[in-house]
């Protein structure tokens, strides 16, 4: 159980990471609508700049928490809550504007990991 916990600990931040430090300037097949970066996809959702810095800043933080959490075992739950509530509010931004279920899939798969950390 110790080394599948690790791996979604791992597989939840580094996605997160990857999302937000490497593709965020990039355009995804997940983006909302017709986006063609994060930031554009903010704009898509009717969130303003400094949400998307802060949700940004939030994101970052829980991954990198979450790494933490493989030695300080106490961090776990509450990032993965954090990161889990986070995911729920992307599922419902692509709900908002009526995007393809397709593209809500990765927020359903973060918050089924994160729910999964959080009650391992």
């Amino acid at each position: 159980m110790t080394y599948f916990l690790i791996a979604l600990k791992l597989v939840v931040a580094f996605g997160i990471l990857n999302v937000w430090l490497l593709r965020c300037g990039k355009a995804t097949a997940y983006r909302g609508r017709n986006a063609k970066n994060m930031r554009e996809e903010f704009a898509v959702y009717g969130l303003p700049f400094p949400i998307f810095c802060l949700i940004g800043f939030l994101k970052i933080g829980l991954a990198l928490t979450l790494i933490a959490s493989v030695w300080i075992l106490y961090l776990a739950q509450p990032a993965a809550v954090g990161m889990g509530i986070l995911m729920l509010g992307a599922f419902f931004m692509h709900l908002k504007v009526k995007d393809p279920i397709r593209k809500a899939l990765p927020s359903l798969a973060v918050l089924a990991m994160c729910v999964a950390i959080a009650l391992l």
